[in-house]
């Protein structure tokens, strides 16, 4: 089995679910029937959005398992958000009603045509640490090595001018 850091965030309401909270409590549940174990989630946390979006996110994250390679992972994780209505394309950081990332994996790094592994960006997004942290302080960057609860520390500390 692989385990894997996943991002969730959301900032639409869903016609069915309702807030964006409700919708990431929904997408934990589908990730399971979709035969990816979650074995734990962190509280929502709400975020500013970047880009475009004027609407704040709803914000999670969750280690689960699953068999599955990343680019596989990424497949059945794409297949999920289209459920909840989300459409390929579109405005980079636009609304959305639902968002998963694969941040970490156990593995290691990954890089291939529709993905890299660990997500480039997290180490500059409180939105995706501060959940991270919550659920598994000690995971190490593989490119870093700091951990996650370092990472986050980092991000938090003042910057000197």
């Amino acid at each position: 089995m692989q385990r894997y850091l996943i991002a969730l965030g959301s900032n639409v309401r869903h016609a069915r679910f309702g807030p964006p909270e409700r919708v990431l409590a929904e997408a934990l549940h589908s990730l399971d029937a979709a035969g990816i174990r979650v074995e734990s989630a962190a509280p929502v946390m709400r975020s500013a959005p970047i880009g475009p979006s004027t609407r704040r996110y709803a914000n999670s994250a969750a280690l689960v398992l699953t068999p599955l390679d990343p680019d596989d992972l990424l497949v059945r994780l794409k297949s999920i958000e289209r459920a909840f209505g989300r459409r390929p394309g579109g405005q980079r950081w636009a609304s959305r009603v639902l968002d998963l990332d694969i941040v970490l994996w156990s593995g290691g790094c990954w890089v291939s045509p529709r993905l890299i592994v660990p997500h480039r960006e997290f180490r500059r997004r409180r939105f995706v640490l501060a959940p991270a942290t919550a659920i598994a302080p000690t995971w190490r960057d593989p490119l870093t090595h700091l951990t996650l609860r370092q990472l986050h520390r980092r991000l938090l500390r003042p910057h000197r001018a």
